[in-house]
């Protein structure tokens, strides 16, 4: 599991927390100052909801089995649901396809 010991994990959670903490209190303590925000940063917070989506959903398709493995079901699944998403943009199409293809190689 881990050779941490609890104390260390305690606390590695509690500064993650309070980091965590005064990134959200900063926006809300600057939304009152900050009349315009500027175009360059207008345009990196563009691609944060992608990045965080890549994030969260790129290990779950190529680490299923707990270590780097691109010949899962899951990861032909994804790709497939990935060229669905990018040639239709549509979030329903891309959810039932990549289901269906998931389905699909796990019966076979």
């Amino acid at each position: 599991m881990t050779t941490l010991s609890p104390p260390l994990v305690w606390l590695l959670i509690g500064v993650i927390g309070i980091g965590t903490w005064v990134l959200r209190i900063s926006f809300l303590a600057l939304l009152g100052r900050v009349d315009q925000v500027p175009p360059t940063v207008a345009r990196i917070l563009r691609f944060i909801p992608a990045a965080v989506l890549a994030a969260l959903v790129l290990p779950a398709l190529t680490h299923a089995t707990g270590e780097f493995d691109l010949t899962t079901d899951r990861f032909a699944a994804g790709l497939v649901a990935g060229l669905v998403a990018w040639r239709t943009r549509n979030v329903l199409a891309t959810i039932a396809v990549g289901m269906g293809c998931l389905w699909l190689l796990q019966a076979v």
